[in-house]
């Protein structure tokens, strides 16, 4: 189904319920050590979220080599590509249905003390390929678990839809999240970034 520089995913049945899931595997060897603790938060923070609009994490298997994780199987595309496809103008009431969906998503992420910290287009997929397709967010590397009166301070994400806290080194909260989601909520009912140049979509250091 894809393949990256350390991992590949592929399609595949689970001989018990006979369902379709997609298998993420990942080669440790090739992996820097910055990559396998990405890869440990996004495990211990997916076993945790049982939500319709985040990926479902099913299974996870490791040893010397390699490791496994048995996920959801999306078939859809992400956003961006969905709505390059479209030329970025989708019907309002198509953007009001993800924009509420991701909303809940965040919404039950922040009452578990998860900040996602990396919400972007590229990282919300659809379901399926079909009309009013429901939504799911993934990439969950970045995401952290923080104690109600914890605050983070590392500079992660996306250059354009990072919040002003994290792009000015201010210690910042859950928000972060609302602010990304502004940003693309922005996008979906207006075709474009409110904040655009060629350093937009450049990732912050991790």
């Amino acid at each position: 189904m894809g393949k990256g520089s350390f991992a590949e995913v592929r399609a595949a049945v689970n001989r018990i319920t006979n369902k379709n899931v997609a298998v993420k595997i990942l080669k440790k060897s090739v992996m820097t050590d910055a990559q396998l603790e990405r890869t440990r938060y996004e495990i211990e923070t997916l076993r945790i979220c049982q939500h319709p609009n985040i990926m479902t994490l099913h299974d996870v298997f490791e040893n010397a080599d390699y490791i496994y994780l048995v996920l959801e199987y999306l078939t859809g595309g992400n956003l961006f590509d969905f709505l390059k496809e479209k030329g970025f103008s989708i019907p309002e009431k198509t953007a009001c249905k993800y924009i509420y969906s991701i909303a809940h998503a965040l919404n039950y992420l922040h009452t578990f003390g998860i900040i996602h910290r990396d919400i972007k287009p590229d990282n919300i997929v659809l379901a399926c390929q079909e009309e009013g397709s429901d939504i799911k967010i993934v990439d969950f590397g970045l995401a952290r678990i923080f104690s109600p009166n914890e605050l983070a301070e590392d500079s992660v994400g996306t250059l354009c839809y990072a919040a002003p806290e994290i792009l000015l080194g201010k210690k910042y909260d859950r928000m972060v999240d609302m602010w990304s989601l502004g940003v693309l909520t922005h996008l979906l009912l207006v075709g474009e970034l409110p904040f655009f140049d060629k350093e937009s979509e450049k990732e912050l250091a991790k």
